[in-house]
């Protein structure tokens, strides 16, 4: 469909540049013909619109001689054979219609055939007006198709994205959850078995929300708090856990398996190297618009170094970013005795997002 008459908007402001067309061709032929105001009226504007409603087929040979793919002397040809075709075709219709406005038989005036070059002119000016206009109306729809493309490429790339970066999070869990039950088969085989079926049940839970690109702060702290129900098993009262949930943020939306990896680095970085243990709190509060999520855990400033690679940090980071874009940041703040992980992300409600 020709894109003017696609919005009714358009058409009127389209028929509009014809009717001022049609003006301005009035005020040559009164002044330029000296034919009477009323006449140059009546002929000038309807056949402008005429010549408007005729130069919409432009659309179809401009979109099938783009300018980039065409070679010059084509066009050329194409388009003076084009526009003398639709000038006789406009002149037999303005003919047509000066006849019709002739009262009784008369002749108008004496001088009428003065008037040809004028229109021969003008209609010249209008068509190719016309093609320009065409031609720009093309390249604005081929800027808004490269623009609607590149956005579809960028989702499809973040939609990519995210699923590498799951790919990566869910190893990356297994493999310490499995480190963690090594180390507890020999010396408890009850406390190991407890443990394998937390994670059944938290594995089952977790696959599943996974693969949605948001869930609720309500069962990403679920999520959080099965994992460390998992992770007492092994550490037993070494291991305190607090969580500080807002009411009102329980249903805004959040990456899946953003909230896990912190707390599994809060407990294997921070209180698994302290003897007397220590406690890793969740806050969860809104603030100007913002969810504001903050993990924290405290320390040993005498712990050894760690081997860990980080890619539980790395991937959060990556996630958050990656969904929110600058909309959302991960700060981390880390001292010899506490360790803080704080992620701002807008907070919007998942039954805005479903």
């Amino acid at each position: 469909m020709h894109p003017i008459f696609k919005h009714r908007a358009r058409l009127l402001l389209y028929l509009g540049v014809w009717v001022v067309f049609g003006l301005l061709l009035t005020v040559v032929f009164v002044f330029g013909g000296n034919a009477p105001v009323d006449w140059s009226l009546e002929f000038a504007v309807p056949v402008a619109v005429a010549l408007g409603l005729q130069s919409l087929s432009f659309w179809y040979v401009v979109q099938a001689m783009p300018p980039d793919d065409t070679p010059v002397a084509r066009m050329v040809t194409t388009w003076s054979i084009a526009g003398l075709v639709s000038l006789i075709v406009w002149l037999a219709i303005a003919y047509g219609w000066a006849m019709w406005l002739v009262p009784d038989g008369e002749v108008y005036p004496e001088s009428a055939a003065g008037l040809l070059p004028l229109l021969i002119f003008a209609g010249a000016i209008g068509i190719s007006l016309a093609v320009l206009g065409h031609y720009l109306a093309g390249a604005f729809q081929r800027s808004r198709n490269a623009e609607r493309r590149a956005l579809e490429l960028q989702v499809l790339a973040r939609e990519a994205e995210l699923k590498s970066l799951r790919a990566q999070l869910d190893p990356h869990f297994l493999f310490n959850s499995l480190n963690s039950v090594a180390a507890l088969i020999g010396n408890d085989t009850q406390a190991a078995r407890q443990m394998c079926f937390l994670m059944a049940t938290f594995f089952r839970k977790s696959l599943t929300l996974a693969r949605q690109q948001a869930i609720p702060l309500a069962e990403e702290v679920s999520l959080a708090e099965t994992f460390l129900a998992i992770e007492k098993v092994r550490f037993g009262d070494r291991l305190r856990a607090s969580f500080d949930i807002a009411d009102d943020v329980k249903e805004v939306a959040v990456p899946p398996l953003m909230l896990q990896p912190l707390v599994e680095n809060a407990v294997h970085h921070g209180v698994a190297h302290m003897l007397e243990g220590g406690e890793v709190c969740v806050h969860a509060h809104r603030r100007e618009g913002f969810l504001e999520l903050v993990v924290s855990n405290p320390c040993d400033p005498d712990r050894p170094p760690s081997r860990s690679t980080g890619v539980g940090l790395v991937n959060v980071r990556s996630r958050v970013e990656t969904l929110c874009g600058h909309r959302a940041s991960v700060d981390v703040d880390a001292s010899e005795t506490a360790f803080r992980v704080s992620i701002l992300l807008p907070a919007v409600s998942t039954h805005a997002t479903s």
